[in-house]
């Protein structure tokens, strides 16, 4: 008797981890829109998760959860405006806004907050994103809201100390109010802006996953899934932003490929070696169909949608050597006309030597080297020691994947790297 009444806990507790990671962030933006203070709103929302675990465990998990977490958020916040002796006249019409509807039925409840959801939803990731927040900010402050992570399994993913993560969190909600951010989708001119803002956080996400920059392992599976969820639900909500479909596209396309860039010890496999069979054919064949639906938009295609258009040009590959490079190459120049960058220079560089050889390569590369930018980034040497490998300058390639295992930070990697090394000498 006693180890059933422990599964039953269990597996109470359990779904209400997987009822708040599917409802917080349509919770908090909820609380936003009506308390407009993110922080406020996310502990409102935090105290009813508490109001969860303590009541269901015995009451039962309530036919329509994320209606009845929302609805004690909200008591929560009359309780809150009820006990602040400075309350404003602002307060007291929120608190008797809300009052107004506590007699609603929970099914009615539930019917009035999907009514807004997707407005807010979309305002909570401008806000989550928004450009006055650092970079950092931006994006433990969007896995917190919207992915509804805690602080330690941020911190965990980031493999960053948990009181480093909480100040970043703390940081950005207390700038968010000092900065009077509206809780609101920009409009006009704006709008670009943010928008890219909002891209880079989630395409951000998705890197740190798929390539991981530290640590001990090449990829963290959650981040890309995380990235990719935060991904299709910006595409719904914001349906003729075509660089939200390219971003989607580039994603789908390049998560595809997880199942083979690893071997059996978690080493990591490039592209060229992969088996191609192990791409996932059901993430490809929509990250296709998001490349296609950014395109018949009409609009010139932007950064995300051509490294899209060129991650499509491996996905129809079935083999390495029916890779199109000279179109890729035509992409990346067209990307680095859009967006000029050494590290498109340098993808350009490795396109170039795939299309016209590896002297064609290191011709293109060269030039790179004294960019200051590339100084400390692992990626310059890598390339440049497999385009000297590939043309017997084997000492000078030792030396450059020697170089490369020095700067990157991610175990793995170095490993691979100075195994490539010992392979010039062998």
């Amino acid at each position: 008797m006693v180890l059933s009444v422990a599964v039953t806990a269990t597996d109470i507790h359990r779904t209400i981890d997987a009822v708040w990671r599917i409802e917080s962030a349509r919770i908090i933006a909820g609380l936003t829109r009506i308390v407009r203070d993110v922080g406020l709103a996310e502990e409102l929302a935090q105290d009813a998760l508490v109001a969860a675990l303590q009541q269901w465990p015995e009451s039962g998990v309530p036919d329509n959860p994320g209606a009845w977490l929302m609805a004690t958020a909200k008591h929560r916040a009359i309780d809150h405006f009820r006990r602040n002796a400075l309350l404003e006249r602002k307060h007291q019409e929120i608190v008797r806004d809300l009052e107004s509807k506590q007699e609603m039925a929970m099914e009615d409840l539930h019917t009035a907050i999907d009514d807004e959801v997707g407005d807010d939803l979309l305002r909570l990731i401008f806000i989550a994103c928004h450009p006055v927040l650092s970079t950092e900010g931006r994006v433990a402050l969007t896995l917190r809201l919207l992915g509804g992570l805690t602080t330690e399994e941020i911190a965990r993913a980031f493999l960053a100390p948990e009181p480093t993560i909480a100040q970043r969190i703390v940081r950005a909600k207390r700038t968010l109010v000092d900065e009077h951010v509206p809780f609101e989708v920009p409009r006009g001119p704006e709008l670009a802006a943010r928008l890219a803002s909002v891209l880079e956080v989630i395409y951000l996400l998705f890197n740190e996953g798929y390539s991981a920059t530290a640590g001990d392992d090449w990829m963290r599976p959650a981040l890309c899934e995380e990235a990719l969820r935060l991904g299709r639900i910006l595409a719904e909500l914001a349906p003729k932003e075509p660089e939200v479909h390219g971003l989607v596209a580039l994603m789908e396309i390049q998560a595809s490929r997880s199942g083979a860039r690893m071997g059996p010890s978690g080493e990591p496999i490039m592209m060229l070696d992969q088996n191609r069979a192990l791409w996932d054919q059901l993430l490809i064949r929509r990250g296709l169909a998001a490349l296609e639906r950014a395109e018949k938009l009409g609009r010139p295609r932007g950064p995300y949608a051509l490294q899209a258009a060129i991650a499509a040009c491996h996905a129809r590959a079935s083999l390495p050597t029916e890779t199109d490079w000279p179109r890729i190459v035509a992409l990346y120049e067209e990307l680095g006309q859009l967006t000029p960058s050494p590290i498109v220079e340098l993808n350009r560089a490795v396109a170039v030597a795939m299309a016209f050889g590896p002297a064609a390569g290191l011709q293109f590369i060269d030039p790179l080297v004294s960019e200051p930018s590339l100084k400390a980034y692992h990626l310059l040497p890598s390339v440049r020691g497999d385009f000297l490998f590939k043309l017997g300058r084997f000492a000078e390639a030792q030396a450059e994947f020697e170089r490369a295992a020095s700067l990157t930070r991610n175990a793995r990697e170095r490993d691979f790297l100075l195994e490539r090394a010992r392979a010039c000498a062998e």
